[in-house]
């Protein structure tokens, strides 16, 4: 029986969510693997045993001592939105340990990570972005050139993270400084982003050698200004699946999804979010390359919309690393 670990944490805002996904991935991946929550949080590593115990991890070959037998593990499923998963960190330690993992290489998931770097990679092969500008290490900026150039309303990001932590819609030119200070304090890096209207959508995919499997599209109506982190996680949206678009914009996002993945070298499951313009138009938001997994996620309610089992989609992704 294979040993899966199920790794959540993180070091980030994004700790809890991870968590969550953690318990999903328990249900979602089949009972004939022998599964474990590891969590990674700063320098604790532990594996869960049950709920009141826990081992810790020894890093230098990702196993843990129990009743004075060495267990280690055939395979990760890595669950961590943030640092230090899906930045590309954890990857690389896999990859010196030959561990086989559930998602893309280091290369993809730094990029990924990075809004503002992915995104214009990204338009160099016709993927349509909003336009945006970075700011480092709390520059000073000139805020009423960057109003200028981006417009009003806009969107103030941390260029690296997810699930919506920092980011503000910014109104009014009053509110710009207090949400890029909101942005700084998550990352040392801030993406500002015109606003762009329309339909907001998300589709998920994944590829083993034999098949291409793209999900049907999800249509996102936040109820708060943008689909931020209560909409996200607070059930303040509604998430219709297939989206309430024409059969042929579906297939032009399914098929950027694709297009998207290949262009990464992305591998496992990825999720992609836009908005469509009222002119039809597709218009990038960005790539999720360790997508969320609880029972309420995307994803999930993806896989079940397209009529698919979600653990035999489990076996697939992690039975397909043994295949390579």
């Amino acid at each position: 029986m294979k040993k899966i670990a199920i790794i959540a944490g993180g070091n980030s805002s994004e700790c809890e969510v991870s968590l969550k996904s953690a318990k999903g991935l328990m249900s979602f991946i089949p009972d004939d693997y022998q599964k474990y929550v590891v969590t990674i949080i700063g320098k604790n590593w532990n594996v869960q045993i049950s709920e009141n115990e826990q081992l810790p991890i020894d890093k230098n070959d990702f196993s843990f001592i129990k009743n004075g037998e060495k267990i280690k593990f055939d395979f990760a499923y890595i669950t961590i939105h943030g640092t230090p998963g899906e930045n590309g960190i954890l990857q690389g330690y896999f990859d010196l340990i030959d561990l086989p993992y559930s998602c893309c290489g280091v290369l993809a998931a730094a990029l990924t990570f990075d809004k503002f770097a992915c995104n214009n990679f990204l338009k160099n092969f016709d993927i349509n972005i909003s336009p945006s500008i970075l700011l480092k290490n709390r520059q000073n900026v000139d805020n009423e050139q960057i109003i200028e150039k981006l417009g009003l309303p806009l969107f103030v990001k941390p260029s690296n993270g997810g699930s919506s932590f920092g980011v503000t819609k910014v109104k009014e030119k009053t509110e710009l400084q207090s949400a890029i200070n909101n942005a700084f304090s998550e990352d040392c890096e801030v993406m500002i982003e015109s606003f762009i209207s329309g339909t907001e959508v998300t589709c998920g995919m994944y590829k083993t050698k034999d098949k291409t499997v793209i999900f049907p599209v999800t249509e996102v109506v936040p109820k708060n200004e943008f689909f931020d982190y209560d909409a996200k996680y607070k059930n303040q949206s509604d998430e219709i699946t297939p989206a309430r678009i024409s059969a042929e914009l579906t297939e032009k996002v399914q098929q950027t999804t694709d297009k998207i993945y290949d262009l990464i070298n992305a591998k496992g499951i990825i999720r992609v979010d836009y908005i469509i313009e009222k002119s039809g138009k597709i218009v990038l938001l960005e790539v999720n390359t360790t997508p969320g997994m609880t029972a309420t996620s995307f994803v999930p309610q993806q896989v079940k919309a397209a009529g698919l089992d979600i653990q035999e989609v489990m076996r697939e992704i992690i039975d397909e690393e043994f295949r390579m």
